[in-house]
């Protein structure tokens, strides 16, 4: 004979109370998240960020991150042609070496843009003949510019009375009072080995490498292998040298910040560490310096420290000690508080003094979990101390804030993002493989 357990009224109520409160919270909490998300998409004005969008302009600058234009540029007032890679000084071509789809006969020039555009120079102005649309003639005449092209003119012309702008899928053009300007882009970093006034760089790759083995040398002074290493090191464009000793000076940063907080945490930590240290005041009053440097960010103390001892790696440096010393010194007083005190009981039978029970019952026990820290924080600080170095005005930092503000130098952003990469893969890497030697060796 079986029998049949029965719930009382008031219990039975209890868990149908249960059950519709759960079920309500299951309903709530997401109804709460999009009330939330809705909420941040009004104060955000996300609508008004969707319109002021601007992608052409978007497009143009990742187009920039793997590709270059070069400028020829005739001066309308003394005829005088210039042809130079992203408009640079530094990358201007020889008039007997100009490349190859520009042609120059007495006063009239011709640009080839590819796919059947052409712009050609002459005397009285400037014509651009788009396929499958027409030509483009600019005339100026009494102090004005006369447009002659096909009507209506399409949204990519611009024109008034002191400037005419063109531009299509094979280039831009524009022409004004005072010049008349061309650029055609071609994929590729132009002249990230050689500069236009290095010999090395009007030689095809076969016969770089042949000029390497068993050419004549190009510069008597030295072998054709070591002066290209010097042409490419002195990059006037690129400035590889000046690229690769910002890269030490961010490393550098980084690895001084993290170990130097390392050293001074050490002993803080053990101040801190309620096993270590009887006296409860010091420990509070640590304790408490630990969470007011960790509650600051790290980029707030770069700037105060910046206006302090002025701008320079040095200070980035300090900047990044100054942070992890305050998570070094809890993460360390931690690890120190969760220790075996049975190893550290076994030195104290001995009759070693208190530093010898650190050094042989302690540190052995937290060696493995603070090399492991210190490690990670230093992968991290490596990509930081980019940020921190555009602050200071040192690293890897400083260039790349240069170049942005430039809102030209878009090619040499994508160099220095893709080094930054790099150098935190290889800091990684660095790391792992040290870590396992450090502690599993």
């Amino acid at each position: 004979m079986t029998k049949t357990a029965t719930l009382s009224p008031a219990l039975t109520g209890t868990v149908l109370t249960r059950f519709a409160r759960r079920r309500l919270a299951a309903f709530a909490v997401p109804l709460a998240i999009l009330a939330y998300l809705a909420y941040a998409a009004v104060a955000f004005d996300v609508a008004g960020l969707a319109g002021r969008a601007r992608m052409d302009n978007a497009a143009v600058l990742l187009s920039d991150f793997w590709q270059h234009k070069t400028h020829v540029t005739r001066d309308n007032r003394t005829g005088a042609l210039r042809v130079a890679i992203d408009g640079e000084a530094k990358g201007v071509y020889p008039a007997d070496r100009l490349p190859a789809w520009i042609a120059t006969q007495g006063d009239a020039t011709r640009i080839d843009l590819g796919h059947g555009h052409v712009v050609t120079y002459d005397a009285d102005g400037a014509r651009y003949d788009v396929p499958g649309y027409g030509l483009i003639d600019i005339r100026p005449q009494d102090g004005q510019l006369h447009l002659t092209a096909p009507q209506p003119l399409p949204d990519w012309i611009s024109a008034s009375e002191g400037r005419v702008s063109v531009t299509t899928e094979a280039g831009r053009f524009a022409y004004t009072r005072s010049k008349v300007e061309t650029f055609r882009y071609e994929p590729g970093w132009a002249l990230f080995f050689f500069t236009l006034d290095s010999p090395f760089h009007y030689m095809s790759w076969p016969e770089i490498a042949a000029s390497a083995l068993w050419g004549p040398r190009v510069d008597p002074d030295l072998p054709n292998v070591a002066a290209m290493a010097r042409d490419f090191w002195t990059n006037a464009m690129w400035r590889h040298g000046d690229v690769i000793w910002a890269m030490f000076e961010t490393v550098l940063m980084a690895f001084l910040g993290t170990f130097g907080a390392a050293i001074l945490a050490l002993p803080l930590g053990f101040m801190a560490a309620r096993n270590m240290m009887p006296l409860g005041a010091l420990r509070f009053g640590l304790r408490r310096i630990f969470d007011f440097i960790r509650g600051v960010d790290g980029l707030i103390w770069t700037i105060v420290l910046a206006r302090a001892f002025g701008p320079g790696p040095m200070t980035g440096a300090l900047a990044i000690l100054l942070t992890d010393t305050g998570s070094f010194g809890k993460m360390f007083s931690e690890a120190l508080e969760n220790i075996d005190e049975k190893q550290v009981e076994g030195i104290r039978s001995t009759g070693a003094g208190a530093v010898q029970r650190a050094r042989f019952g302690v540190i052995p026990q937290v060696t493995p979990v603070l090399l492991s820290q210190v490690l990670y924080f230093l992968e991290s600080n490596t990509r930081g101390a980019t940020v921190i170095g555009a602050i200071v005005g040192g690293g890897i930092g400083l260039l790349l804030t240069q170049a942005i503000q430039t809102q030209k130098d878009w090619e040499d952003v994508a160099y220095y993002m893709v080094l930054i990469v790099l150098m935190v893969m290889a800091m990684d890497s660095f790391s792992g493989w040290l870590r396992r030697k450090l502690i599993k060796g």
